[in-house]
């Protein structure tokens, strides 16, 4: 994959891309917060001779620091867009990752009918319905709590949260430790705060192309797994779960999510061929 960097005007966006072919699908992988572009190694791997794949380091992460936290989450989804369009991407498939399943859909919710496909990794809806007030209230108030911890202490639990293999725990592990205590406490407070502030905005919008949903039976993060449930139900999403995995499903079982995707994708891009003009 190539790397390359988009200027945003506050920072530049480190971002990875296979050789783009016409007439096959793209599938933009987007990271949760404060992991970066190997959370998808397995994916990227099992999708390269497959399909188009773009991966990135989400603003103030990764490669993609440092980076003011002075942006929104719309911010994100335009700097999305923009990268696509320098690109010369239409249609993508997108994947998200609990942060980055809210981002997918803040694009789609400002780029109606620009996307092929939506696949929500351990995410939630953006809708404010889903949510209670108590969620919104904790999301603004995690800076001070994670300052509490001691940074090795803030280590282990961050990836023993989010995975329950060692490979999934490892590479947490490793993402986290590319971050100082600051940079790491700061950029997850401001995460979750802009994740708060969009909630709060109560948008308006319904997900205009085909979507599943996925989820680790293992999931602790917060209320994602009851969540799920209502999501899937009350907008008829299939909901697929993941036997031994965590938050980050796609690490602790990437063979199972890689064929549950591969089987969204296939099924997609065949409708989507064949309502083209």
């Amino acid at each position: 994959m190539k790397e390359k960097t988009f200027d945003t005007g506050l920072g530049s966006i480190h971002y990875w891309l296979t050789p783009v072919e016409e007439n096959c699908p793209t599938l933009v992988l987007l990271p949760g917060l404060t992991a970066t572009h190997v959370l998808f190694d397995r994916q990227v791997d099992w999708f390269r001779n497959k399909a188009n794949v773009l991966v990135w380091d989400a603003p103030g992460h990764g490669a993609s620091k440092p980076f003011p936290l002075q942006f929104t989450m719309d911010d994100m989804a335009r700097w999305l867009h923009g990268i696509l369009a320098a690109e010369g991407i239409v249609n993508p498939i997108l994947v998200g990752q609990s942060m980055g399943g809210y981002i997918a859909q803040a694009f789609m919710d400002l780029f109606s009918g620009k996307t092929a496909g939506f696949v929500s990794i351990d995410s939630c809806s953006l809708k404010r319905k889903y949510v209670t007030a108590f969620d919104i209230w904790a999301l603004r108030r995690v800076g001070p709590v994670y300052r509490l911890y001691p940074w090795k202490a803030l280590q282990r639990v961050g990836a023993n949260g989010c995975a329950v293999t060692e490979y999934g725990r490892k590479l947490m592990r490793e993402m986290v430790g590319g971050y100082s205590r600051d940079e790491y406490t700061a950029l997850a407070a401001f995460g979750y705060r802009i994740l708060a502030d969009a909630l709060d905005s109560r948008r308006q919008f319904d997900i205009d192309c085909p979507a599943i949903l996925i989820c680790g039976e293992k999931d602790r993060a917060g209320s994602a797994k009851r969540y799920n449930v209502r999501w899937a139900r009350e907008e008829h999403l299939p909901l697929h779960w993941i036997k031994n995995a965590g938050h980050n499903s796609n690490t602790d079982q990437p063979e199972e999510v890689n064929r549950i995707i591969n089987q969204f994708i296939t099924n997609t891009w065949q409708k989507h061929e064949l309502h083209e003009p």
